[in-house]
């Protein structure tokens, strides 16, 4: 299951599976917190219009960035992986 959470310039998407851990690999941290991360269950037809009407997104998960990777949405050089887990972020100006 996906997540969406709005902020005020940013939309946050993440796997459900992965609120409240953290990763560490390197000089990278991510943690997924709840305050950022944990929303409203969202469905792909839904992910799809925010596709095309958001400017800046973070997206955390293999579920998520295997979507968005597949819809075209990002590339995979767009993808870091943090212990595993994919990451990626879109900002249009």
């Amino acid at each position: 299951m996906i997540l969406v959470k709005f902020h005020e310039d940013v939309v946050a998407l993440c796997d459900s599976d992965l609120i409240g851990k953290e990763f560490e690999e390197g000089n990278r941290y991510l943690k997924v917190s709840e305050r950022f991360y944990k929303g409203e269950e969202i469905s792909e037809e839904e992910i799809r219009r925010l596709f095309k009407g958001v400017d800046n997104l973070n997206m955390v998960g293999k579920e998520i960035i295997g979507f968005a990777l597949k819809e075209g949405f990002i590339n995979e050089e767009d993808v870091i992986s943090i212990q595993g887990v994919p990451h990626g972020q879109v900002y249009r100006f």
